[in-house]
């Protein structure tokens, strides 16, 4: 999830490379259409937040005007209610305009990626974001200035201030991890040297690291890359997938002292920051930001522990679906059936998830058919355009969602996916103010999940035919395995890779290595073998040196498991929780917004959700295998 200008803006995961036009796939090269070529229904409308560039340019203008008015309030917040009401409702129009200029600009960019008018909007926006950032960065040590007292019977006699008592309850919490102003600068001078490993890691990885060359599955001679791998392994062909696998991870193993060491340097910057601001460890320091407990990470890894049984089943399935004497880590990606070749129109696939989505009730079928027919959607691949696919908006407009939509059951559940994030983010707009207009990473990503878990439970029930059932029961549980399990295990080798450095013991890559070798044993079982080789697998995960990010994967998809669950068989009262929480924003803390909606994270509940639905889908499965 990656978040732009002052934290109003929201973009998904991005869904990869998309090939073709409109489910296209031919084996006759197909021109990309112009998008002067595509019917105005299936592109965006982004006059809605500019109906030309001249009035991009007027309130580019004005922001730029208003930022010494911004910085004419330093040093005065604590002087009365009234200046630091006003300073807050600043602050919010200028997010409000500011987000409305970056986001223009950049999706324009994004129909062309070529076109230099648009880049250069896009590079002015950012320059004025830095300005207003720059100019603002006083305001929260100042705020945290005035004395506890004194902003309480602010609160209590200002209306205006009230909005806004979330916000600063969220800041007053953090002030014991607030350095002096002094100590604060030195810590922001820091940053750059202590990102440099995992620049560093960045550039040998995508940059310096080259694979050797393996024959395909004709007998052709390829180079391997990161994307070539990612198909092989889920290729049908055992053989091609075992070179894949060895010449990609035996590359990594030429570099293990050096991952090594940047890895333990990442693990250390993590100790110096939580140490520095007086946290009792890393990972309650790196959890404290959205004021998540500890507790909540651990429970994850706990209860998945406790819950190996029906991952141990998978693969033994897998096993024997397969014919193998046993399972190696290049067996557990390729698709057990064929995935469906069937191809969906856009309008079919709307339909569909439509279709899917019936159990959201009323109010949620009428913003969602607005979405699908209101300019929020542009489709199909176009010259020029921005692969991949996103959700994304500003304060004050309607949502809009990018695709590249080639007709596939993929690009299906993408549809379901950005329109969960897309309604998300109208519903919050249309019930929250500025300040409460974003979301956490914590709750990102349950709205888009809850829609394919709809939508794969739709699927199911109304699919006849076996051999398709199977393979739509293959795809979530594959789902289940990567998203929940693999993450799970991620996150207890990072966390245990912590606690280890915080005792002083030593980071090595053969100790590293052991790690992660005992616990692909211990999730996947004694059916899978863990070659040497793959004793490397931790040196190559970006997401190790964004610190205990990867849990989040795991607690969104519990979430929404759980989420899902109970709309189908609670109904209304489970509906219009799930609602309140879509209209809450960030009004409230993310472990109480989703309490209320009815999913505990704090608790094994959720998690639970997710091994039984994975223990129901393998029952479906071998009801089905035994039939043949």
């Amino acid at each position: 999830m990656s978040r732009g200008v002052n934290n109003l803006l929201v973009l998904s995961f991005l869904t990869g490379l998309f090939m073709g036009v409109n489910g296209c796939l031919g084996a006759q090269v197909e021109k990309i259409l112009e998008r002067k070529g595509i019917d105005p229904r299936y592109k965006w409308r982004l006059g809605d937040i500019y109906s030309s560039d001249e009035l991009w340019e007027k309130d580019f203008r004005e922001v730029g005007k208003k930022i010494p008015e911004l910085e004419s309030y330093r040093g005065k917040l604590g002087e009365s209610a009234e200046k630091l009401l006003a300073l807050m409702q600043l602050q919010d129009s200028l997010n409000v305009t500011l987000s409305r200029l970056y986001v223009y600009a950049n999706m324009r960019r994004d129909e062309n990626t070529a076109s230099d008018t648009y880049q250069a909007l896009a590079d002015r926006a950012s320059t004025l974001s830095t300005n207003c950032s720059s100019a603002a960065s006083y305001i929260v040590p100042e705020i945290l200035q005035i004395p506890e007292e004194r902003l309480t019977g602010w609160l209590a006699g200002n209306h205006g201030l009230q909005f806004y008592a979330h916000h600063f309850e969220n800041l007053l919490r953090t002030r014991s991890h607030t350095l002096s102003p002094a100590e604060e600068k030195l810590l922001a001078l820091s940053g750059e040297v202590t990102r440099m490993p995992r620049n560093i890691f960045s550039m040998l990885d995508n940059a310096d690291i080259s694979y050797p060359s393996i024959k395909d599955e004709n007998g052709n001679e390829v180079e391997l890359t990161k994307a070539r791998y990612s198909k092989f392994m889920e290729s049908a062909d055992r053989e091609l997938r075992k070179r894949a696998f060895e010449a990609f991870y035996g590359t990594y193993n030429h570099y293990e002292n050096t991952l090594a060491s940047l890895l333990s340097a990442i693990v250390k910057r993590d100790i110096f920051y939580a140490r520095a601001r007086n946290y009792g460890s890393s990972l309650e320091a790196a959890l404290d930001g959205d004021n998540i407990p500890a507790a909540v990470y651990d429970n994850v890894v706990a209860t998945l522990n406790a819950n190996l049984e029906p991952l141990h089943r998978y693969v033994a399935l897998r096993k024997r679906v397969m014919g193998l004497d046993a399972v190696h880590p290049y067996d557990i990606y390729t698709p057990l059936f064929p995935e469906l070749a069937k191809e969906y129109a856009y309008d079919e696939a709307v339909a569909l998830v439509e279709k899917a989505l019936q159990p959201m009730g009323e109010q949620y079928r009428e913003a969602m058919q607005r979405g699908f027919g209101g300019g929020w959607i542009d489709v199909y691949e176009t010259k020029g355009k921005r692969s991949g696919g996103y959700s994304w908006g500003a304060y004050g407009t309607h949502p809009y969602i990018l695709l590249n939509y080639n007709g596939t059951l993929h690009e299906v559940f993408t549809v379901a996916h950005e329109m969960g994030h897309a309604l998300h983010s109208y519903f919050t707009w249309s019930s929250q103010p500025p300040v409460y207009g974003d979301y956490t990473i914590f709750v990102a990503e349950v709205a888009s999940t809850t829609n394919e878990a709809l939508l794969i439970d739709h699927l199911l029930k109304v699919t006849t035919d076996r051999k398709e059932k199977l393979s739509l029961l293959d795809h979530q549980v594959r789902q289940i395995q990567g998203t929940v399990y693999i993450q799970a295990l991620f996150a207890e080798f990072e966390r245990e890779i912590h606690r280890q450095a915080e005792a002083g013991e030593p980071l090595t890559s053969t100790g590293m290595g052991n790690l992660i070798a005992e616990l692909y044993r211990r999730y996947f079982g004694p059916g899978m073998v863990v070659d040497d080789i793959y004793k490397i697998n931790w040196g190559r995960i970006p997401h190790f040196y964004n610190n205990f990010y990867v849990y989040q994967y795991a607690t969104g998809f519990s979430a929404a498991t759980l989420l899902s669950e109970k709309i189908l068989g609670e109904g209304s009262a489970a509906r219009e929780r799930y609602l309140g929480f879509l209209k809450s924003g960030s009004s409230d803390y993310s472990i109480n917004l989703l309490k209320n909606a009815g999913v505990d994270m704090t608790g094994p509940e959720p998690i639970l959700a997710v091994a039984r639905t994975l223990s129901r889908l393998l029952d479906q499965m071998e009801e089905l295998l035994a039939e043949n």
